[in-house]
């Protein structure tokens, strides 16, 4: 399997190598290779229990995989991996939870735990307001006035809260994000308004990782798609070479015989 995309002159972002993730007696994935390019939407499809949310863990750093896996970032193998490692070589995470305070104003939500300061110490709420304005008008496309920075964020619909989220990975530098379920929950006009958030990222000229169920939501937004299946890699298929309802029947033969070539 090729990890790198035709034409890709840089390394992929991010790259596992023969990945496995034991826990106990129960092998959660076994010899997976993954990666994702520069500017680069990859969708990860499979279900429950397919291994997603622990190859998802491992590139978050909340797990190591086991001996003889390897993780390169942009080319580089990085051996002492955890989350703090990979959240400074900006690897950031929208949960479908979307992890915001629901009571606070957009501009506390946008610079969480990251408050910018004046020279004094103390937390400069002047350039957080200006900034937040800023990025609703420019990336979230936020024109009205009586959309401002001091909106509190449960005011705001699901889309608009996934927009707040992907947004703030933007903004401090990440170089991919993980979207987990972003579209759980949401109504068909806030799940078009997510999904044109996620087109951001790659106008933004980032990566994304875009983890679902749901292949309607999924096909239209990727270029390449993974599906696992019992922990193994099934299928990998660039978009370009793979139609949807030529996706859908291969994932029919993944559910009967845990292979993409199944009969």
């Amino acid at each position: 399997m090729t990890t790198q995309s035709a034409g890709a002159a840089d390394p992929p972002v991010i790259e596992l190598r023969n990945v496995s993730k034991t826990f106990g007696e129960v092998r959660s994935l076994t010899g997976v290779n993954f990666a994702v390019n520069h500017g680069e939407i990859v969708g990860l499809l499979g279900d429950n229990g397919a291994g997603k949310s622990t190859l998802v863990k491992i590139v978050m750093g909340f797990y190591r995989p086991d001996s003889g896996g390897e993780i390169y970032f942009q080319g580089r193998r990085i051996d002492d991996w955890s989350v703090a490692r990979a959240r400074s070589l900006g690897i950031e995470t929208v949960y479908q939870e979307r992890a915001l305070s629901e009571k606070q104003p957009i501009w506390r939500n946008m610079f969480m735990g990251r408050e910018p300061r004046t020279r004094f110490g103390l937390l400069d709420v002047k350039r957080m307001r200006s900034e937040s304005a800023r990025l609703m008008s420019e990336h979230m496309g936020f024109t009205s006035a009586a959309v401002h920075p001091d909106n509190v964020v449960t005011t705001m619909s699901g889309g608009e809260k996934q927009g707040v989220a992907i947004t703030r990975a933007l903004y401090f530098d990440a170089e991919l994000v993980i979207l987990d379920e972003p579209t759980m929950g949401l109504s068909l006009s806030e799940t078009k308004k997510t999904l044109d958030f996620v087109s951001g990222i790659k106008k933004a000229g980032k990566s994304a990782i875009f983890i679902d169920h749901n292949i309607f939501h999924v096909y239209p937004i990727v270029d390449r798609l993974y599906v696992l299946d019992r922990g193994k890699v099934a299928g990998v298929y660039a978009k370009s070479e793979i139609t949807m309802d030529e996706l859908i029947d291969r994932l029919y033969r993944v559910a009967r015989s845990g292979s993409m070539d199944g009969p």
